[in-house]
């Protein structure tokens, strides 16, 4: 049975939405004289065409790699600007006592909860209010204002003075015992100890140049403006979806396609939603042909925006997660999905026979982003960086640098060999056939509504 005059329609608008933010070619990409991260990512996507035609990489792009590698860490080291992240987690390694103090400001916050509320149980302020004036009364206030001060060394003092008071007045001995013995006010104290360590306050200071404190005005005005932007480049997807929609609509002479924004997927698809998108930003829906039964919707496009065209890959395989949770729908039923439009049945069988892979992928799925198109875009991800720059092997060759020794590429040899055989490694070896197929799904708002107008022609 052939395909309504939509259907054919929006195929050939995708097909001839300009895409500007592709990838261009490995073998188009100068990685002599590249900056270090460009010339990673070459020799690990050339590694990875060895490793799939079957054949080992040759020993020109291992060396590469190394000497890349090699200098993408003196780069990271560099005082002026080197990587902040990095630099404090090469203390981290090097220095006990850093390493120590990292490793208790991780559970810090487990820890103040904890002793806060074993303070609380004791000595709470309602408890406190009622209580008459007295000596029971004073050591009461004094732990709780401890507590609520994180005076972590003020605060046994205060339990022993309440534990000096008669039986009479404190019947609270054995829960102030267990307080005093708890290691998380150990851990707390611990850690004000370490904070007056030069090395330590180094340590903070690099984390802190990373960016603002959670919680902190900066963080959240910066936040406010994520979002702002984020918002609009949804609404600018909205917008050309909407086009869209009126565009098959007026092609089928109908009012068959609907655009909805903020698609959440219901709580009875059958499969597992961990790590999966389970809300789109925009999609497309057709209404299915019915026989008198209430109507229900075929998913026909997908849209997610993205502010920065380097999101997309990031987002990817959580996308890609996304799609195979919708192909597990039971072909049997329909789904009601929510929308901002309201909610709408979508038919399992439809989703089943989506795509979730390959090719077919850009008849299925969009990623609009109203950012600038790099003529080279950013070849290393920021976490496959990370993962180099925080190997084992990668740490121990910046210790040796920072100890003024002078060590050899070849040190680095270990990350290379965990970049072949390792499967934690495998993010790192695809990065970027999962850039291209990401860039490959990416269309500008414009020329996305570009195509829109040139179909009415």
């Amino acid at each position: 049975m052939p395909q309504p005059p939509s259907l054919s329609l929006l195929d050939a608008i995708l097909r001839r939405t300009a895409r500007r933010y592709r990838v261009p070619a490995i073998s188009r990409i100068p990685a002599e004289d590249a900056a270090p991260a460009t010339a990673l990512a070459v020799a690990i996507e050339q590694a990875r065409q060895s490793l799939e035609d079957g054949g080992a990489p040759p020993a020109t792009v291992k060396q590469a790699f190394l000497d890349a590698l090699a200098r993408l860490i003196r780069d990271a080291m560099r005082e002026s600007d080197g990587d902040p992240a990095f630099q404090a987690m090469l203390l981290r390694h090097r220095l006990p006592l850093v390493r120590e103090y990292a490793s208790l400001a991780a559970r810090a916050a487990q820890d103040r909860r904890e002793i806060i509320a074993a303070a609380n149980a004791i000595a709470h302020p309602a408890k406190i209010q009622r209580m008459p004036a007295g000596p029971a009364r004073d050591a009461m206030a004094a732990l709780q204002a401890a507590a609520a001060s994180e005076s972590w060394a003020a605060l046994p003092e205060a339990a022993r003075r309440l534990l000096g008071l008669s039986s009479e007045a404190q019947p609270a001995s054995a829960a102030l015992d267990r307080l005093l013995a708890s290691p998380a006010l150990d851990h707390l104290q611990r850690l004000d100890a370490l904070t007056a360590d030069s090395d330590v306050r180094r340590y903070r200071a690099l984390w802190e140049q990373q960016g603002p404190r959670p919680g902190s005005a900066t963080a959240l005005a910066e936040g406010n403006a994520s979002r702002l932007r984020g918002d609009a480049v949804e609404a600018q997807a909205l917008q050309a979806l909407q086009a869209l929609a009126r565009r098959l609509n007026d092609a089928d002479g109908s009012q068959a396609y609907q655009a909805v924004s903020s698609m959440r997927v219901p709580p009875s698809m059958p499969a597992n939603t961990d790590r999966a998108k389970t809300e789109w930003d925009a999609a497309l829906l057709r209404r299915a042909a019915g026989d008198g039964a209430p109507p229900a919707w075929d998913l026909c496009l997908l849209l997610e925006a993205k502010a920065s065209a380097d999101a997309a890959a990031t987002d990817f395989p959580r996308l890609l997660r996304g799609l195979r949770l919708l192909t597990q729908a039971d072909p049997r039923t329909d789904y009601a999905f929510s929308t901002r439009q309201g909610r709408y049945p979508l038919r399992g069988a439809a989703l089943r026979a989506l795509p979730a892979e390959g090719p077919q992928l850009e008849t299925t799925v969009l990623y609009v982003c109203d950012g600038p198109a790099d003529a080279i875009p950013r070849l290393l991800s920021a976490a496959s960086r990370m993962q180099l720059l925080s190997a084992p092997p990668s740490l121990e060759y910046a210790g040796l640098l920072a100890q003024g020794l002078d060590a050899a590429p070849e040190t680095l040899e270990p990350v290379w060999q965990q970049l072949l055989q390792s499967a934690q490694w495998a993010g790192v070896l695809q990065q970027y056939p999962t850039l291209c197929q990401a860039r490959e799904l990416m269309a500008h708002p414009d020329d996305l509504m570009a195509a829109i107008e040139g179909a009415t022609r």
